[in-house]
């Protein structure tokens, strides 16, 4: 019987796209990479258009199944193959790599919008490379039309990820510190989680595809203080070649070192109190999270996605037998993450 490929239709500068092509590459699922909204884009509308979309397909071949938003999907995967697995067995792991995943996409994606649509050096790369994903051959009126409308549109969205000149030190050296944790980690530990990547590996790595291997002025930052992360960041992006032996490779709740206990403190310290000043501004119906980071006050819109992103980790922390739940809030006692689990 034919077996057919899923199909995960994205972009090159989409840190979410590079993600999930990374998840399939280093679990050796079969797929075909198409650039979205391209000449060779075969693939159906999603249930919402975002990037990246994977089609599913039925016994005939057909991609009528089309899903989008990263988490969910490297979670149907699992369901779909079970070799290679991206989840710790040990389940207190597993809620901490659920935990970095979640952070990689919900707080370092504002360093990665931040750089490429902040300096005048990065907004130049973007908006000229960008639109060429979708016609390489487009001609000379289109190519500068899609310019202008990708740089419009992007610079005008800065404030919604709260990419502003008030919140522009907080962002940046929150990137900075991640890289010298990054950096210390990677120096005795091959992967976030132990001898193999997890989800929070691929979170990380997606937004740190475009901050440290696209966007002129992250990198350079990235290349002068964090060259094992520069490394690490290349080699994640296809980790099909990796050996894995199956049911071991990730840390035990017993084993977790102190080099991961100070990235939990650097989450504490950023994700975690603007995730909880978004939900409780949600439930208060506020249009604006105001919120003391690192010491400097810390304003942008609110966000319904992240206050939903909360209420999943909320329910990924239920789902834990009780003895489990104590494991977990044990680990994250005084590195402000604790805060998460009583918002």
């Amino acid at each position: 019987m034919e077996t057919f490929p899923l199909k995960l239709a994205g972009a090159y500068g989409s840190p979410y796209s590079i993600k999930m092509r990374a998840v399939l590459r280093y679990r050796q699922i079969p797929f075909v990479w198409i650039l979205r909204n391209s000449e060779f884009d075969d693939l159906g509308p999603g249930p919402v258009a975002l990037l990246p979309a994977i089609g599913f397909p039925d016994a005939q071949g057909n991609y009528d199944d089309v899903q989008v938003d990263s988490s969910p999907l490297i979670m149907r995967l699992e369901a779909l193959a079970a070799k290679r697995s991206v989840v710790p067995s040990d389940p207190v792991v597993a809620f901490l790599d659920y935990l970095i995943e979640d952070y990689g996409d919900e707080w370092l994606t504002k360093a990665m919008y931040h750089y490429r649509w902040y300096y005048a050096e990065d907004i130049a790369k973007a908006s000229r490379f960008l639109p060429l994903d979708q016609d390489l051959q487009m001609d000379p009126s289109t190519f500068e039309q899609g310019q202008r409308y990708i740089t419009k549109r992007q610079v005008s969205r800065m404030a919604l990820v709260g990419s502003t000149e008030q919140n522009r030190l907080t962002i940046e050296s929150s990137y900075e510190r991640l890289l010298d944790l990054l950096e210390a980690h990677l120096a005795t530990h091959p992967y976030l989680l132990g001898r193999r990547p997890g989800r929070g590996d691929f979170g990380v790595f997606g937004q740190l595809s475009q901050l440290i291997r696209f966007d002129p002025a992250s990198s350079a930052v990235a290349v002068g203080r964090a060259p094992r992360v520069v490394n690490w960041a290349t080699r994640t992006d296809d980790l099909s070649w990796l050996p894995v032996d199956e049911g071991t490779g990730f840390f035990h709740r017993e084993e977790l070192p102190s080099t991961l206990s100070l990235l939990l403190g650097e989450i504490g310290r950023t994700y975690a109190p603007f995730m909880v000043a978004n939900a409780k501004a949600m439930r208060a119906g506020k249009d604006e999270v105001v919120v003391e980071i690192d010491g400097a006050e810390y304003r942008q819109g609110t966000f319904k996605y992240q206050a939903k992103c909360l209420e999943w980790l909320h329910q990924e922390f239920e789902r834990l037998v009780p003895a489990d739940r104590t494991a977990v809030e044990a680990v994250l006692d005084g590195t402000g993450c604790e805060q998460l689990l009583n918002s």
